[in-house]
């Protein structure tokens, strides 16, 4: 199937989980608005995205103190329906739906997909509690959605890969979002946007399709930019030091080189 085909399906079904969803959002958005959708795409559909995914070992490895992943936002180095899957969420209809649902009308999707893609992780892999990036890579528009489609079949909540929303901080309690198959996590991105990833207790891979929305203004009013900020878990206590001095020191290093330092990896082409 192409883009267009799978986006009238997504259009679909977030039309019919759409009040469910608006008033999920609205009741968060104080503080880490999202929502969810179970069900997004039909099941044998969203099984042949799955089993498009490369390799993790095909993948690019992010091995720190921060994470411990596998990437992919070269959409020429996948199978086609890979990137056909991603670039679905780009589909006027699909922003649109999503714009309501969230009371975000600006919002566009990037071709250049910025630290989106696809991801694999597998035991042991993990994703600290962190703040997202503030803006897309030539700093022109804010990250305001992070559109998180899960397409692992039959992943139990147990083995962890799971979505944690930090609502009061890191120093406070997870929200947790089971990343069950062929469901689909909204969540608003800003400078208290804290969330992190579980953990994996499985010997097998947790797939998902990385989508980020940009809108011209901050979700937050009063956001400033800044880097991808990472924090230690509660239990972690020397990790946090260490990552709280890392994201100042690269926020420091940003400042003087507003551009970056050495050549972006985490990013594609524009979609063809």
């Amino acid at each position: 199937m192409n883009r267009i085909e799978i986006a009238a399906l997504i259009s679909s079904r977030l039309e019919e989980a759409a009040t469910e969803a608006r008033q999920n959002y609205a009741a968060t958005e104080s503080d880490i608005g999202f929502f969810v959708v179970d069900n997004l795409l039909p099941d044998d559909l969203a099984r042949k995205i799955a089993s498009a995914f490369p390799a993790k070992e095909a993948m690019v490895a992010k091995k720190s103190l921060r994470e411990r992943k596998a990437i992919m936002a070269q959409m020429s180095e996948c199978a086609p329906l890979v990137g056909e899957a991603i670039y679905a969420f780009h589909e006027p209809a699909v922003l649109n739906l999503i714009g309501e649902i969230t009371g975000t009308p600006t919002v566009e999707a990037d071709p250049f997909l910025y630290a989106g893609g696809i991801s694999a992780m597998g035991r042991g892999d993990f994703l600290n509690p962190h703040l997202d990036n503030s803006h897309d890579k030539d700093r022109a528009r804010w990250r305001a959605l992070n559109l998180l489609y899960y397409v692992t079949p039959d992943w139990p909540e147990t083995e962890g890969g799971n979505l944690e929303l930090w609502p009061a901080g890191v120093g406070g309690d997870a929200v947790t979002i089971h990343s069950r198959f062929n469901r689909l996590a909204v969540m608003a991105t800003h400078g208290n946007a804290w969330h992190s990833v579980s953990p994996i207790t499985a010997d097998r891979v947790r797939m998902c399709v990385s989508n980020y929305y940009f809108t011209p203004e901050p979700m937050t009013p009063g956001d400033q930019f800044h880097v991808t900020t990472f924090r230690g878990r509660p239990e972690q206590p020397i990790a946090d030091v260490v990552l709280r001095a890392d994201a100042i020191a690269r926020g420091a290093l940003r400042k003087l080189k507003p551009g970056g330092v050495g050549r972006l990896t985490h990013v594609n082409g524009p979609a063809s």
